[in-house]
């Protein structure tokens, strides 16, 4: 890997969804006034669909390379020089980006092919899909970024880009609203990612080795063995600071609260943040210094605990919501919660293969949500739903499909790369972790059925207007669910368990995540976990077919369960919205007072009081100088005056004057002369 082959064309994946968010968003008003939403549509979905084969040919120019020779490199120039510090502007490839790219213009223009149909009603199509082209180029420039700065280009990019995206219709204060959260949490992680890289460099530098390139961290990484700061190993601090940048992208405990909040944003973006992009930032990350992270034992027993804590709280929230896309977005947050769970126990492999399995099937659910809202006349509340599976085949089909899939039906792709999380944390000797991870499976299932259920089955409950104007989406809109929909049934085949023949997922990263989260255990324990995971999520299904389907079991019964409580604290979401709310925002708010008031009466107090004095001392000052300075300057002006008066009287011109004086003065010079000195 210390030998990339030199490319010129990794660029191009990167630029051309950027150039395309400039001409749509300098010239995207004017092309739009005068050739129509057709032209942006093309300007738009061109480049992703050209970086999508872009990435198709740099994964298999990888593919017909050696194992230990995967890896390009485009790079342009040195991009800063500065003491110890060179970093270049380039991008490279190799089989961790090689997969990620193919997801973001794989999935990420299918989204934007999906948008074209959903978005055509929009007066700022152009602007729209300007943003969304930036935000494909942000996610690219950080998963093909040669080192953590350009990365670090990327993830503030993805993160201004949603800002933009979820407060698109920012007519409406909600909306705004969810935008400004999204960017205000994101950054509060990202203070974190910023004092990691400081530290990572620092230390790094500290070896005589200042780098942030991440082949040449790879080969000194393991410098910073011996390294201790405050007591804690460098590797470990630097590891829990990008961390907890992971928690604000990747939307885990404590920063998860954005991304439900997200669902503000038009549904093709909520697609592209859940499925293709922003979220699985995080995860990508601690793949990609997976050489570092296996350093901190403690970071990876802190990320195992954080991923099935937020899988389970996640899912719990899910099992009560009723909006049809809250729903999917909790489901985010738990799925993303095993995909920790995967990095914790050392399955850096498993993890990224869920992720990728992830996308398909969440971005189909996220857009089949879409397609019902669309028809719904843009009502998300399911309670108002059901019955659509006659009118919209296709979207019911592929609806279907996906939550087999994330539900972790056999066969489907979620089935396999969340057996292989659970498998790696029961075999890696974390039993509290396989358990939480198998109950949030079941609650996936219950909750993911319930949708299912409520929105496709039994009586339509729309109001009449909506139910005769139901139908199916347009083809632009269906074809990409297909698409998506026959990933989330057949991607998972690539990643088989060991006991069916093993990963070929795993093989095909091996070069970058080396062999970290070989499991220990027979086939036989790994048939029988995989058992009890598919046992526990049929029996989530079935709960849900007797409450929501057959009607058998009542739905209130359950909500009343211990007087409700666990109902009304999983409905609230456990109050973390109204903990933070009062911690943090009235916090600052109530702090925001109180350094007013200390400025009004404190600061002002001191300033207005220095005036005051200021005031008084000038105005002594001027008596001073009036009665004392100018006294004494007039009074020798006066004396003078006076005794030049006098003295003038001498000067009278009489010449006869003058000899009396004279004679005057020798008699009394005579006098004196006789008197005193004779």
């Amino acid at each position: 890997m210390d030998q990339p082959l030199q490319t010129d064309y990794l660029r191009w994946i990167v630029l051309l969804p950027l150039a395309g968010a400039i001409v749509n968003g300098l010239l995207g008003a004017a092309i739009q006034k005068r050739a129509g939403k057709g032209a942006i549509a093309v300007l738009a979905c061109a480049p992703v669909v050209a970086a999508f084969a872009l990435s198709v040919y740099a994964f298999l120019e990888l593919a017909g390379l050696s194992p230990e020779h995967r890896f390009l490199i485009d790079r342009l120039y040195r991009w800063i020089d500065l003491g110890s510090l060179k970093v270049d502007l380039a991008f490279a490839v190799d089989p961790l980006s090689a997969v990620m790219i193919l997801i973001v213009t794989g999935i990420g223009g299918l989204i934007h092919i999906y948008a074209v149909g959903y978005m055509h009603d929009d007066k700022a199509f152009w602007r729209f899909f300007a943003y969304l082209n930036l935000f494909t180029a942000a996610m690219l420039t950080l998963v093909t970024g040669d080192n953590m700065l350009l990365m670090f280009v990327g993830w503030e990019g993805v993160g201004l880009c949603s800002y933009a995206l979820i407060g698109f219709w920012y007519q409406d204060q909600n909306n705004a609203r969810a935008g400004n959260k999204a960017f205000i949490v994101n950054r509060v992680g990202d203070f974190g990612f910023v004092l990691g890289i400081f530290l990572l460099f620092w230390s790094f530098d500290a070896q005589g080795h200042g780098t942030l390139t991440f082949r040449e961290m790879a080969r000194w990484a393991q410098g910073l063995q011996g390294q201790q700061i405050w007591g804690v190993s460098a590797a470990t601090l630097a590891t829990l600071l990008l961390f907890v940048g992971a928690t604000g992208k990747s939307a885990q405990i404590p920063l998860y609260v954005w991304l439900p909040d997200a669902m503000a944003g038009p549904t093709p973006v909520s697609a592209l943040i859940h499925a293709a992009t922003m979220v699985t930032a995080g995860v990508y990350m601690a793949a990609r210094l997976n050489f570092l992270f296996s350093m901190a034992p403690l970071t990876l027993n802190v990320i195992a605990g954080v991923g099935a804590a937020t899988a389970l709280l996640a899912a719990t929230i899910a099992l009560t919501q009723y909006d049809i896309k809250k729903v999917l977005a909790y489901s985010t947050v738990s799925q993303l919660g095993y995909m920790f769970m995967g990095i914790g126990v050392g399955g850096y492999a498993a993890a990224i293969f869920h992720l990728m399995t992830h996308a398909f099937f969440k971005a189909c659910l996220f857009l089949g949500a879409g397609s019902v809202i669309h028809a719904m006349h843009h009502e998300q509340d399911m309670r108002k739903m059901g019955g659509l599976k006659g009118p919209m085949p296709l979207t019911f089909a592929t609806f279907f499909v996906s939550v087999l899939a994330i539900a972790g039906m056999p066969g489907t792709a979620g089935f396999f790369s969340k057996d292989e999380i659970l498998w790696l944390a029961f075999s890696n000797h974390h039993p509290v972790i396989w358990a939480l991870g198998v109950a949030g499976a079941g609650m996936t299932s219950f909750y993911m059925f319930r949708q299912l259920f409520m929105v496709f089955f039994g009586e339509c409950r729309a109001d009449h207007h909506t139910r005769e104007r139901l139908h199916e989406s347009p083809t632009i809109m269906t074809a990409p669910l297909v698409v998506l929909a026959a990933g989330a049934l057949l991607a998972g085949w690539i990643g088989l368990p060991a006991v069916l023949g093993g990963s070929r997922f795993a093989e095909w990263l091996e070069p970058v995540l080396g062999g970290h989260g070989a499991e220990h255990g027979s086939h036989e324990l790994e048939l029988l976990l995989m058992a009890v995971s598919v046992a526990v999520a049929a029996g989530g299904f079935f709960l849900a077919y007797l409450i929501y389907y057959r009607g058998v079991l009542s739905a209130d019964r359950f909500a009343s369960f211990a007087g409700g409580f666990f109902y009304r604290l999983f409905e609230r979401k456990y109050y973390v919205d109204e903990i933070y709310q009062a911690i943090f925002v009235n916090g600052s708010l109530l702090l925001a007072r109180l350094l007013a008031l200390f400025d009004q009466y404190v600061i002002d107090g001191i300033v207005d009081g220095s005036a005051a004095l200021t005031r008084w001392l000038s105005w002594l000052n001027g008596l001073f100088d009036l009665y004392v300075i100018d006294g004494i300057v007039n009074g020798v002006a006066d004396t003078s005056y006076w005794a030049g008066n006098r003295l003038r009287r001498v000067q009278t011109g009489n010449i006869n004057g003058y000899l009396y004086g004279i004679l005057v003065a020798v008699v009394l010079a005579i006098v004196v002369k006789l008197r005193y000195w004779s």
